[in-house]
């Protein structure tokens, strides 16, 4: 049976640019034309790795090929053409995650090469990049993201592995998250993403980093083409799954796809498939694609067990030839029984039913801080603390699944959470303890607070943490050598050909903005001449000291062209660093021998 099938109603490509498609994929891999099942090899499941085995329905719709929005730019920016709508752009929060994971993976496993826009494609075909399910800007997500029950039949048996830690069923194992990992494969692969201490294949930003790690795993280097394909079938031994992951990591590598809000509202992809015997992506009937939830039209036949009111019948005439009957002046006029209901008033209403989509009054009553309220690091460096509070209830007792944001406040601050944004959001655990992510200190100095509320729940004091971000110390170099080899002699009046490169080191390694002048010199270096090799400044005019800037990033500094004058002898270039290590570069100016020939 071909588990893992094209849905005809979500794939608009049909013919001729499917075929292309799939050939351009099949020369960038280096794969064979799409069939059912991949070959054994070592991109197959292992035993104790379920991952490549079949764990859900994936969304195998591929993109166009013609671009629909010339000049979008790539995500994140750009402008011109249609805008994204939720099914075709990625989410801001998506986009951060799955960037956010590429350079983690960069340091964490920097001979993968791994691009943020295949853990994209991932994202894409596993759920839409979460779309539909609520996602959160802390990469959390309103709604669950959960695969099939792993019984057996159209996918793998799986027992729970996780007592239904993850997936909340303790008797089999389901995929979660918005890369649908097995609980089991993610004891292996899984990785904070946002720097809050949990792993949590539910949050796409832990979940982004997860997927780096598995598809990297085995030391794989994804700049290869077979290491490629291993990776992306050891994810699901499909060739079709293959085809659609990698389709859109090149979309997103051509910059055709722009971001979208998280709140874009679009139809949630149901990685559980539907009814057996249908296509997964042909809605049932009064279905609601991808919710799952039937709506039945409504009926003018009455429902069971209600009577059908009877049609109203003439109020009675009163009949003129009866005398109207008095009031007996003698009998007291009752007085109306507390107990029974007034036939005069109307009944009470009853009290309206709670309603279960509203959620319920937060409990809590305080927040606690956990940890120092004053913190320090340097401009470029990371707070070694985070924020974390308790949700605490009038009795003192811990509140778990309390939302509690955490924003870093004001606007001279360039102090980031891990991910990029000032404000995040996390959830109380069965402790009543909330964390943050690690916060980035941004490279410009001064003093902000932390803030942490309890989501909307206004009577809730605020806990404060105040962070401050000390200057960076200058850099400093004890070393200053010459890159390369010594110049040549050149004539006099002739620019000198070779190419000075000054490197500024520290204990061996290279320092960045490391000031440095160069100055005109006598052949030891001891004192400047007012004739010989010169530099020109900003309007053509020979100088011989010459400020040369600072280094960059890898610790260098190339000098500007110079040259000779009229003026022949040997001369220095007396280069001087900010933290006065000194260094002479040897020039000769020398005029070319002429010698007579001798006569005959």
């Amino acid at each position: 049976m071909k588990i893992l099938r094209t849905r005809a109603a979500s794939v608009s490509r049909q013919g001729l640019c499917t075929a292309l498609l799939v050939a351009s994929l099949t020369a960038a891999v280096g794969v064979s034309p799409p069939h059912n099942t991949a070959g054994a090899d070592e991109s197959s499941p292992r035993p104790s790795d379920p991952q490549g085995k079949p764990h859900g329905v994936p969304n195998l719709a591929l993109p166009d090929l013609a671009p629909k929005n010339p000049g979008k730019g790539k995500p994140g920016g750009g402008t011109g053409g249609d805008a994204p709508d939720g099914n075709t752009g990625i989410p801001k929060t998506a986009l951060a995650a799955y960037q956010n994971a590429a350079r983690l993976a960069a340091t964490q496993l920097p001979g993968c090469h791994i691009p943020w826009e295949l853990i994209a494609g991932i994202g894409r075909v596993e759920s839409v990049h979460a779309g539909g399910y609520g996602l959160r800007s802390d990469g959390s997500t309103e709604k669950p993201i959960r695969g099939p029950r792993l019984t057996g039949g159209q996918f793998a048996e799986i027992r729970d592995t996780d007592k239904g830690r993850w997936d909340g069923d303790t008797e089999y194992d389901r995929a979660v998250g918005p890369t649908q990992f097995i609980p089991s494969t993610w004891e292996m692969s899984g990785a904070d993403g946002n720097g809050d201490g949990i792993k949590d294949p539910n949050n796409i930003f832990d979940a982004a980093l997860g997927t780096a790690h598995y598809l990297c795993a085995n030391n794989r280097d994804l700049n290869s083409s077979a290491d490629l394909d291993k990776a992306v079938l050891s994810y699901n031994q499909s060739r079709e799954y293959v085809t659609a992951v990698l389709a859109w990591m090149r979309t997103y590598q051509s910059g055709n796809v722009g971001t979208v809000p998280d709140d874009t509202p679009t139809t949630p992809h149901n990685p559980s498939g539907d009814t057996p015997g249908r296509s997964p992506n042909t809605p049932s009937p009064g279905t609601t694609p991808g919710t799952g939830s039937t709506t039945t039209p409504p009926s003018n036949k009455p429902s069971p067990g209600k009577q059908t009111p009877s049609p109203q019948k003439p109020t009675p005439k009163p009949d003129p030839q009866k005398p109207t009957p008095k009031p007996d002046p003698q009998k007291p006029t009752p007085k109306p029984d507390p107990q029974k209901p007034d036939p005069q008033k109307p009944d009470p209403k009853p009290d309206p039913k709670p309603d279960p989509t509203k959620p319920k009054p937060s409990p809590v009553t305080r927040l606690e801080r956990i940890g120092a309220a004053k913190w320090e690091t340097t401009a470029g460096d990371v707070f070694e603390e985070r924020a974390s509070v308790k949700a605490l209830d009038k009795a003192g007792e811990p509140v778990a699944g309390t939302r509690v944001v955490f924003e870093i406040v004001g606007e001279s601050t360039k102090a980031r959470f891990l991910g990029g944004s000032k404000k995040v959001t996390a959830t109380t655990l069965k402790d009543g303890i909330a964390t943050s992510p690690t916060i980035l200190a941004g490279d410009t100095a001064g003093q902000f607070p932390v803030r942490a509320i309890v989501e909307g729940k206004d009577g809730v004091t605020p806990v404060d943490f105040n962070a401050t971000v000390k200057p960076a110390p200058a850099p400093h170099a004890d070393k200053i050598e010459r890159v390369g080899n010594e110049c040549a002699e050149v004539q006099p009046n002739s620019p000198f050909t070779c190419k000075v490169v000054i490197q500024a080191s520290q204990n061996g390694k290279a320092v960045a903005d490391i000031g440095m002048t160069a100055t005109v010199a006598s052949a030891d270096g001891g004192k400047a001449v007012e004739t010989g090799p010169y530099f020109k400044d900003k309007n053509g005019k020979p100088v011989r000291k010459f400020d040369l800037g600072k280094t960059d990033g890898n610790g260098q500094i190339e000098l500007p062209e110079f040259f000779a004058d009229g003026k022949t002898g040997a001369y220095t270039l007396r280069i001087v660093s900010s933290d006065g290590q000194v260094l002479l570069v040897h020039l000769n100016v020398k005029a070319e021998s002429t010698q007579s020939t001798p006569k005959a």
